[in-house]
């Protein structure tokens, strides 16, 4: 993906960023050459966004010509209405409070170059406002009523209204932003297509290891798709790319969310989409879904604060009680009786309004197959920790996992895989986890994961790089279709 630098006037800007073109807004407008070019970053620096301004027409015909525009044009209305998400403002005022506290006057402004602050200690509001509202330059006003900071403007502003002491700072923050590293290899084609993968290798149960984001990244490269790993502080980045793929457990109340609803906003492939995280996080929608589908499913109740007695009649004891956004085995608990029973409810109630209760249905091993695009991807048998009912034990900071067998999709039983890619397409056509357990000969389908294990050494024991290959081809397809105006 090549990047333009569109400005006023480029006479007047002193950067020179390798493989970075300067073009003048008239000419990026009305130039054939760039309005043919694809796969291009934009980078608008002009004067103005205002309303029909020049500066507003380069970020609107950047997006008419599948360009990816900074800021584009969802950023500079939001600018002009202050909107945010309630959980990012949120997150913004705690730290304009800390870091604005210690001031003595009562009014601030705050200069944000390519998301940077010249002072260290601003750094993070710096990052906050600019991934909330991706642009350039930007500067942010603040006032101090009744000892409470409130941000009450904020703008772009042209590389001229940069104060001279400023200027080497900004130029540095762009150069560094700029100048993309890139995979090495001289002999290896020049990648198409550009894609983030989100991932964090602190994650205590990451869904995928670091080895298998390699083998991805080296599956995406075969195929002509860059891959740069990011983490919550590149929000603000996200138009920069063709593609992300999610590789941190997601939620609902999460920034994988956000990152997921603003790919999906600004026309990436996303991998997970936010409506298959919406629908896969919840275990209350997911037995819903599957009874109204007619999938079997182990017997199951919505518990809430006056149905206690309902479980025991429909289930019996001991069964089975979940949180509905559990993860990774976390928030289910088995109940014994029915001080168990009452116990854990109640705890679960403080966070949610409704449990999920299931019917105990022991099994040595829990089925999980990969579902891609509608198809089946892999068949892996989670096999219970060391005398423990769940697949993990979870004991303070440490986790013990069973053993995991990895089969070929022909070998696992038909009727599992049938079970698993038919509730999968209930909830879409991404990448699931279908868990399933097998009693009798019959499935009984547990969950839909939207974001299932994909380690090396594990999932891809069996199809090796294949796997990877096969997730990087259908990223490599939605691009493509996307770009030529097929519907996904």
């Amino acid at each position: 993906m090549s990047t333009l630098i569109v400005v006023n006037n480029p006479a007047k800007w002193p950067l020179n960023i390798p493989d970075v073109e300067i073009v003048a807004a008239k000419t990026y407008l009305t130039d054939g050459r760039y309005s043919d070019l694809e796969g291009v970053k934009v980078f608008n620096l002009c004067r103005h966004y205002s309303y029909q301004s020049m500066g507003y027409y380069v970020s609107l015909l950047a997006e008419a010509r599948g360009h990816r525009p900074m800021p584009d044009i969802n950023t500079i209305m939001n600018l002009r209405s202050l909107s945010m998400p309630r959980a990012d403002a949120q997150d913004i005022d705690e730290e304009i409070q800390r870091v604005l506290k210690p001031l003595k006057g009562d009014e601030f402004t705050l200069s944000i170059y390519f998301g940077r602050n010249m002072a260290a200690r601003y750094k993070r509001l710096a990052l906050l406002l600019f991934n909330l509202f991706p642009a350039p330059f930007l500067r942010a006003n603040f006032v101090r009523e009744n000892e409470w900071w409130s941000l009450t403007n904020i703008g772009t502003i042209p590389y001229s209204e940069v104060p001279d002491t400023h200027k080497p700072f900004a130029q540095e923050c762009a150069v560094e932003y700029l100048s993309r590293k890139r995979r090495p290899g001289a002999k290896r084609k020049h990648a198409k297509y550009d894609m983030a993968v989100l991932f964090n290798p602190e994650e205590a149960h990451s869904p995928s290891n670091e080895r298998a984001i390699k083998r991805f990244s080296d599956a995406a490269w075969d195929l002509g798709i860059n891959t740069e790993v990011i983490d919550k502080s590149d929000y603000g980045r996200l138009a920069e790319f063709d593609a992300l793929f999610i590789r941190e457990t997601t939620a609902v109340n999460h920034y994988t969310y956000r990152f997921s609803r603003r790919a999906a906003n600004l026309g990436l492939v996303v991998m997970d989409d936010p409506l298959s995280i919406l629908r896969c996080t919840n275990k209350v929608y997911l037995a819903e879904l599957l009874e109204h589908a007619g999938i079997s499913a182990p017997r199951t109740v919505i518990a809430h604060k006056d149905n206690l007695d309902d479980v025991i009649v429909h289930l019996g004891l001991p069964c089975v009680l979940k949180r509905p956004d559990g993860a990774f085995s976390q928030g289910v608990m088995k109940a014994a009786d029915v001080d168990d029973l009452r116990n854990a409810i109640e705890g679960m109630l403080e966070d949610s309004d409704l449990v999920l209760a299931q019917e105990w249905m022991p099994t040595e091993y829990d089925w999980r197959i990969g579902v891609l695009d509608g198809k089946p991807l892999y068949a892996c048998r989670y096999h219970m920790a060391k005398k423990h009912w769940q697949i993990a034990k979870h004991e303070g900071e440490n986790s013990r996992f069973g053993k995991v067998d990895t089969l070929a999709i022909e070998d696992a039983p038909p009727r599992v895989v049938e079970a698993a890619v038919k509730s999968s397409r209930l909830i879409g056509n991404g990448l699931y986890g279908v868990d399933l357990k097998e009693v009798d000969g019959k499935p009984y389908v547990i969950e839909v994961n939207d974001n299932p294990n994909l380690d090396a050494g594990y999932e891809d024991a069996l199809l090796k790089d294949k796997l990877w290959q096969t997730i990087a081809q259908v990223f490599l397809q939605r691009i493509e279709a996307r770009r030529s105006g097929a519907k996904l």
